[in-house]
């Protein structure tokens, strides 16, 4: 008898458990990343665009934007991911037109517009962005990604620095990351939803 108690109060737990995990991965999970996903990009910071335009949070609405974090002295991620936004740009043609692309340096101390502006031309659209080195942290830490300046032997100093594309809708809520070296025919799905609507 004490075991056939035993055996259904496992089996009630084992229940109650994949019940808890059930919610936990349909319901609440979802709900807390949206609402982090809905705070991406939120944040006090008054940056300059190679454009001369003041960028801000209110700078991601009126049309899609892909938002990039490198700076100009990238030796591999920087331009690789430059590279891929140009190819992406001539995939989707007249599809990609509203999609708006920012270059934010995370090296503000050597990427002033002007420096940053050389940087992107190659890649017809993008706009750099750049700002003193408080506005910069402040948005870092608002679309919350990576960066740390690294010395070199010898002197001098590298960036590290998340490598992921940010896409935010027209309202400026954050959309999807593209992932470094993505497959290329999913990012163009992605984007191609992100453009169309």
């Amino acid at each position: 008898m004490a075991r056939k108690h035993l055996f259904i109060v496992l089996l009630w737990g084992a229940a109650i458990v994949a019940l808890g995990a059930f919610l936990w991965v349909r319901v609440l999970e979802p709900r807390m990343t949206q609402t982090v996903g809905d705070m991406l990009g939120q944040g006090d910071y008054t940056l300059t665009t190679t454009d001369g335009d003041t960028f801000t949070e209110d700078s991601l609405k009126g049309a899609p934007s892909a938002i990039f974090f490198g700076f100009t002295h990238c030796p591999d991620v920087c331009p690789t991911t430059l590279g891929d936004i140009l190819t992406w740009q001539e995939e989707l043609g007249e599809e990609g037109s509203p999609l708006r692309v920012f270059f934010i340096t995370v090296d503000p101390e050597r990427d002033n517009v002007d420096a940053l502006r050389d940087y992107v031309s190659w890649v017809p659209g993008v706009q750099g962005v750049s700002g003193p080195r408080e506005e910069i942290d402040k948005a870092i830490r608002a679309f919350r990604i990576y960066a740390s300046k690294v010395p070199l032997e010898g002197g001098g100093y590298t960036m590290d620095h998340s490598a992921s594309v940010l896409l935010f809708d027209e309202n400026g809520r954050f959309y999807e990351p593209v992932g470094y070296q993505e497959d290329p025919d999913r990012v163009l799905s992605k984007l191609r939803h992100l453009t169309q609507g």
